[in-house]
């Protein structure tokens, strides 16, 4: 059985509807590929938003492409702190309920979220065959041992597992700085 594979740490970023990276960037906008991430498909954008709460804002969130069929911005809690929201802590895509916020484009354009702000859980990406080779299912919680002078265990990650995944763990920036984590070392699945 494996137990190693890679662990990244992920910054603010948001996911955007294609009518909503219109509204913020302009009609017929096209976003510019800078890099591609693990997840297939998957690539950072050079576009940027701020994200705006009711006591701050911060700035240079990531767009991340391709457009999705709902709007969600991924933040650390210390992110929250900074704009004075308090996110529900949920898998990706989960967003009902989730509260709100501003996020401003290019030249000043302005979208006023009522739902999307959260707190990303930390979970693995994993295709159905590194799902076997680690004895893992979809959905199973598990745990990670991060090495190093500041290593500690995370519990509670949850495997996603599918046909158009790439294996990597994704925490947040508060997590990553936590264990002193490198982006893309190894760390140890523990079942």
């Amino acid at each position: 059985m494996k137990t190693m594979l890679p662990i990244a740490r992920s910054d603010i970023h948001v996911h955007l509807t294609q009518e909503d990276m219109e509204t913020l960037f302009g009609k017929g906008h096209k976003l510019s590929h800078v890099r591609e991430l693990t997840v297939p498909g998957n690539f950072a954008c050079a576009e940027t938003v701020e994200v705006v709460g009711p006591k701050g804002s911060v700035k240079g969130a990531v767009v991340v492409a391709p457009n999705r069929k709902y709007t969600q911005v991924e933040v650390s809690f210390t992110n929250a702190a900074e704009l004075g929201i308090d996110p529900p802590l949920r898998e990706s895509g989960d967003i009902e309920g989730s509260p709100g916020c501003t996020l401003i484009g290019s030249e000043g354009r302005k979208l006023v979220l009522k739902k999307g702000l959260v707190a990303a859980l930390r979970h693995i990406h994993m295709h159905t065959n590194d799902a076997k080779e680690f004895g893992v299912v979809n959905g199973q919680r598990v745990k990670i041992r991060v090495p190093g002078e500041r290593g500690l265990v995370f519990e509670n990650v949850i495997v996603r597992v599918a046909d158009d995944l790439a294996l990597e763990m994704h925490i947040d920036m508060d997590e990553g700085r936590a264990a002193g984590v490198v982006d893309f070392q190894l760390v140890e699945l523990i079942k």
